[in-house]
């Protein structure tokens, strides 16, 4: 691969080594529409009655919707759902009035309102379990409660990239990382948590233009070692950079990136709540392979780097929504209520990021890094990088704002 002026050495051709084999999807889809249990846990109030004027109950323990932030974090984002005993306090009861009043900036009824934390909960446990998140559905919430805290600690606050690196540098360079990612048909995580350390070294370790490329597979053989089963041998990803780097420079950039790091290499990938809010949604197969290609296209964008991972998922939810329409009918809708609720944000509010990934689409068929448009131009993707409407910003940008 040769790149002028960007520093990166002419590596092998890594897309005559891929194979017939044909990766499954993350977390192989299931059948959205398949019959689900929707018995929603809850505990009942029992009345044990001793006498005919005494009457003995048990406690009554009452789920409320209540926002919790931290000092940074912004408006819109869920962090937690607490059980409290006893009667709702007035500046609880008004937080969730405010909350529930401001779902998808849509007018909801009251029994529909109310129900709607609860539902989601429900719906949460069942999506972690088919999608294969988790063992025990007991858990679901405190999983996703903490994907939704972590994001706010992890994400970064600035697009802005050191001296001398480019918007065109660093998007040549997550190119050809998605290449080398096909590669060794790693699944999707790798892919995500890989762009986030070095959009996380790249503001913390300094190096040259030279040693760019080398510092893009350090990063993504240390998420394949965090996601991945089978790794590959080091010298093999030597082989993908041409032998410009020896094994040692490579195991040395790898300390280095890890003492950077401090050894803190978790992530909420944004796939994982594109995924959950899919699922429970239930959008079928082609929207989520098109949510999943305007997601990936952000990797290419720096100006991304910049918002939280459950934004992106839902402005390209929303955004694939719009370009492949689905039948209407009351339980779709209803579960697309539930489904937003990870993220109370309105449409207006997620448009900057769905104008990125409008943006971006339109024009990847004529970009030079084109790796994320030819993988999803073929039949196991639904070929939807090829979709008409993707072809021209203006009809992108009729969305309603």
């Amino acid at each position: 691969m040769s790149r002028t002026g960007t520093g990166l050495c002419d590596s092998r051709s890594i897309l005559d080594r891929k194979t017939d084999e044909v990766r499954v999807p993350l977390q192989t889809w299931l059948n959205v529409c398949a019959v689900r249990d929707r018995t929603a846990p809850a505990d009942e109030q029992r009345h044990q009655r001793n006498t005919d004027t005494i009457i003995n109950s048990t406690a009554n323990t009452e789920l409320n919707w209540v926002q919790q932030f931290c000092s940074s974090a912004e408006d819109g984002i869920i962090m937690e759902f607490t059980e409290q005993s006893g009667e709702v306090p007035a500046v609880d009861r008004y937080e969730q009035e405010a909350m529930m009043s401001h779902l998808h900036g849509l007018q909801l009824n009251p029994p529909l309102r109310n129900l709607v934390p609860e539902l989601l909960r429900a719906e949460m446990s069942i999506a972690m379990e088919k999608l294969g998140c988790l063992y025990d559905r007991s858990y679901a919430w405190d999983v996703f409660s903490d994907m939704m805290r972590s994001q706010l600690r992890l994400t970064l606050h600035s697009a802005d990239l050191p001296k001398p690196f480019t918007e065109t540098t660093r998007a040549i360079l997550v190119d050809w990382l998605i290449q080398v990612h096909e590669v060794f048909n790693f699944s999707e995580e790798t892919l995500y948590l890989t762009v986030h350390l070095l959009n996380r070294v790249l503001r913390l370790v300094k190096v040259s233009i030279n040693s760019l490329q080398l510092l893009g597979i350090v990063c993504l053989f240390l998420a394949a070692k965090k996601e991945e089963c089978l790794l590959p041998e080091v010298s093999e990803l030597c082989y993908l950079m041409a032998n410009t780097y020896s094994k040692k420079q490579l195991l040395r950039m790898e300390r280095r990136v890890l003492c950077a790091l401090r050894f803190e290499l978790s992530y909420s990938s944004p796939i994982h709540f594109l995924l959950l809010t899919a699922y429970i949604a239930r959008c079928s197969e082609k929207v989520i392979c098109m949510a999943r290609y305007l997601l990936e296209l952000s990797l290419l964008e720096a100006e991304c780097v910049g918002f939280y991972p459950v934004q992106l998922a839902a402005a390209a939810v929303r955004l694939a929504r719009r370009l492949v329409p689905e039948p209407q009918t009351p339980e779709s809708e209803t579960s697309w209520y539930i489904a937003s609720a990870i993220h109370l944000n309105s449409e207006s509010s997620l448009y900057p990021i769905m104008s990125i990934m409008m943006a971006a689409a339109s024009r990847a068929h004529s970009r030079e890094t084109r790796a994320t448009f030819v993988k999803f131009s073929t039949m196991a993707t639904l070929c939807v990088s090829l979709h008409p409407g993707l072809k021209s910003t203006p009809g992108l940008l009729g969305l309603r704002t």
